[in-house]
Parts: structure tokens; sequence; C-alpha cells
């Protein structure tokens, strides 16, 4: 087994679907181990996309993931990082796959409903960025 870190991003929770979403990572076989409500602040969204932060989209990334509350958790599965990649589709949700979370529940390419951690090594990092040690369960 492994962990990835997600997040329902603000347009899910705003539109109600965190709980479909929740439900369907469960159903596709994930193990919640952590999962809290938050909302971020500039500088918070701004340190976990820095990676971003020569994109043309990085302003417009900070202002949405600023704009409302989002639920980062810690999911467990075996090969957790590609599982969860696939569940959630393409980043695109028009060009995503039948049944997976941004075909089902995605605005747009922006408002994409979810955030995956793309390896295991980022999954660590992201995972520590939103959770302390004593607040991850199997880890």
């Amino acid at each position: 087994m492994s962990q990835t870190l997600a997040i329902i991003k603000p347009d899910a929770v705003a539109a109600g679907t965190a709980g479909k979403i929740l439900a369907h990572l469960e159903a596709a076989g994930f193990r919640v181990r952590s999962l809290k409500m938050t909302r971020l602040t500039a500088d918070q969204a701004g340190r976990f996309y820095a990676v971003h932060r020569e994109r043309p989209f990085y302003g417009s990334l900070v202002a949405y993931m600023t704009s409302g509350p989002c639920i980062p958790m810690i999911l467990e599965a075996e090969d957790a990082v590609p599982k969860l990649r696939e569940t959630i589709g393409a980043t695109d949700p028009a060009e995503a796959a039948e049944g997976t979370v941004r075909k089902l529940y995605a605005e747009s390419k922006e408002r994409n409903a979810i955030h995956a951690s793309d390896s295991p090594e980022n999954a660590a990092i992201e995972t520590a960025f939103f959770f302390a040690t004593q607040d991850r369960i199997g880890l």
C-alpha cells in the first residue's frame, strides 16, 4: 500500500459535490487516512503551487485556490499515485475519460474539482504541507 495527497478544490466544495467525490474515491478502492477542510491564504496557495510560479496561469490558480474552502486528504491504495491520477481523469474535463471525477464534477480545465499529486516524491512533500506528522494515520 502507498499513500498520496488529493485536494477537493473550492469549486467542488461550493457546488456541494465534495461528498460525491469522496464517495467516488472510496468506491475506487481508496482508504481515507486523514482529511480536513481548510481555506488557503494567498501565501499558502502561492507556496503550494510555487512550481508553477513562472507560468501564465499562476496568479489565477492562486486566486482560485483561495476563493473558498478546500479539502486536502491523504488517500491510501495499492499504487496510490497512478491509481488516483487515473481515477480523477485528465486536467481538462472535456478530455477526461467517462466516469472519472473530473468528467463527472469539474467545471473547466481551471476549475477542475480535484488536485492529485503527480509522483510519490511530490505526494510526500504535499502531504507534509497540509498534515503534521501526528495527524497522519498509518504513515
